[in-house]
Order: C-alpha cells, then structure tokens, then sequence
C-alpha cells in the first residue's frame, strides 16, 4: 500500500463524521479515490479520516464525496447530515502512518490480535492472531468482529466441524476457525483486494493451505457446512440470506453481525420465515451479533 511522493509535499486530510453503518461503504470510496489508508481514531467515534497527496483544485473532490454522501443518506436512514471537512497538512508518512491507530489487543477471552509490524512477547496466553489489515477490514477491534470471533468461541462444535466465511476481508473469521479446530474452511470475498491481503494474513500466521479462498459468488456455493458466520451490513445480509439454509448442515449454525440494534427485529423475522431457532444475541455498543441454529426441517433457499 505504498504510494509516489509527489512533488508539493503536502497532503489532503479528509475527515468524514458519518454513522458507522456506513463506515465500511464509505472506505470503499475512499480508497477508490486514490487514499492510502483510512483510519477510526475512536472505535466508538463515527469519525473517519484518510489521506491523499495534494492536488490543487481539490474542491472538485469535495464534491465527488458530497455526491456519494447523498447517495450513502439514500441507502441508510440513519446517515444524517454526514460531516466532511478536507484540509491541507504537512507532509507525513500517511500511507503508513494509519498503523499507529492499531495496537496488540485481548479482544476475546481466548484471542489476542497482534499487529503484523509488533513483535510478538516471549510469551503470551491463548491464541494469536497477526494482521496486516491493508485496505481490508477485520483487526478484531470493531465491535461486529469482537463478537463474530466470541461467538465462535461459544458455539466451537464438540465434533469435527466445517466453517463458511462469508465477506472474509482481512481473514481473521477464518484463521480463528483453523485455530478452533475446523477441519475445513471456505473464505469467499467479491473484492479481489480483500483476497489477496486476506492471503498475505495467513501466510503471515503460517496457516497456509489451511483456508480455502474463492471470488465465487455465494449462489454458486454447494457444499453444507457446520458453521456460517457473515459479518456484513444488513442489506447485504438480507440480500443472500435465502443462500443460507441450503448452505448449513442439519442443525448448524449461523452466525450474523454488522447488524445495528434496532435491525435485530428484522433479523429475527427473516430467521423465523426459514424455521432457524430462537437466536442467542450478544451487543456490543451499537451493535448486535446474532447466533442461530437451524432448524431440522428449514426451507430450502428455493
């Protein structure tokens, strides 16, 4: 994720107070424009910021991210009159310098996340998860992943056990299957970038060959599994559910966040149309992550 110093030594701070359901779209866009890295200052803020070098006449990208602003407050009810502020600064080293937003974290009860440029301590308990996130999401410190990756941990099946990752961004879902004892696991992604940076996380974890990767749409999928966890946002969620069902062993399990509390409900009434059982639901500030088993005699997707 390196980028050319350009000859006027400084560079453009974009900051972006939007809510955080749109935090992932917004990104996406951002680094569409040419940024190097984007950046929370505060999981708990909704503040976003990023870099990109200097360019002149930089109110023509003012307006290209007010247009999709308006377009994002179309898709998301709760994005209300977002705030953007984009101003010159001093020449940095930005398109690395977001790494400084990143620390070594206990962020389950059994996992610690490790930044890919710390040195790991002599000793530490549990297991160990090193990232380099690049452009993809999943450091293990957004709530949704937090409680993704505790929830594995709850539901680990006492037998052997397979594992669907769906949205797999920077892997970490799915390297933490390998480590909970999966047998076999399918990470799937549309973004090619999230791929290759998700492969680099697992070479650098040393689990190579362990996890396999796939561009392929989820409606192309064929193989059950044991468990299904799909970290996205709700509409994206909504939008491939019917594929779940026929993608779960009798019985497995679903494991569903990026969902906001007051989308719980919705949730709720679109598991109980497929005959998924009562799900167990954990939160974590404004979120919420649901855990569902599937019920004997679900519906098929069709």
């Amino acid at each position: 994720m390196t980028i050319s110093r350009p000859e006027d030594p400084r560079w453009l701070e974009i900051s972006i107070d939007i809510h955080p359901i749109a935090h992932e779209a917004m990104s996406a866009f951002l680094f569409d424009l040419g940024c190097s890295g984007v950046v929370l200052e505060n999981f708990r803020d909704s503040s976003l910021k990023s870099y990109l070098p200097f360019q002149e006449n930089f109110e023509d990208l003012r307006n290209r991210i007010q247009v999709f602003l308006r377009y994002l407050a179309e898709i998301f009810p709760q994005v209300r009159s977002p705030e953007l502020t984009v101003s010159k600064i001093e020449d940095q080293d930005w398109s690395r310098n977001w790494q400084r937003f990143f620390h070594p974290e206990r962020v389950t009860r059994k996992l610690s996340i490790w930044p890919a440029w710390e040195p790991l301590p002599a000793s530490i308990n549990g297991h160990v998860i090193r990232i380099d996130p690049g452009p993809a999401f999943g450091t293990g410190q957004h709530a949704t992943t937090r409680m993704c990756l505790e929830a594995m941990e709850k539901i680990v099946p006492s037998e052997s056990w397979t594992l669907l990752d769906v949205g797999t961004g920077s892997g970490i879902l799915a390297m933490y299957g390998t480590m909970l004892g999966a047998k076999k696991i399918v990470a799937i992604d549309t973004d090619p970038e999230a791929l290759r940076w998700a492969k680099q996380n697992i070479e650098l974890n040393g689990l190579t060959g362990s996890i396999a990767f796939s561009s392929i749409p989820i409606e192309k999928l064929e193989d059950p599994c044991s468990v299904l966890v799909a970290n996205l946002i709700l509409g994206e969620i909504l939008d491939i559910f019917p594929n779940f069902p026929r993608l779960l062993n009798p019985e497995g399990l679903l494991i569903l966040s990026g969902i906001l509390e007051d989308q719980v409900e919705q949730i709720k009434n679109v598991l109980d149309s497929y005959e998924f059982c009562e799900p167990e639901i954990l939160f974590q500030e404004e979120w919420a992550c649901m855990i569902a088993k599937k019920g004997s005699m679900s519906k098929s997707a069709g």
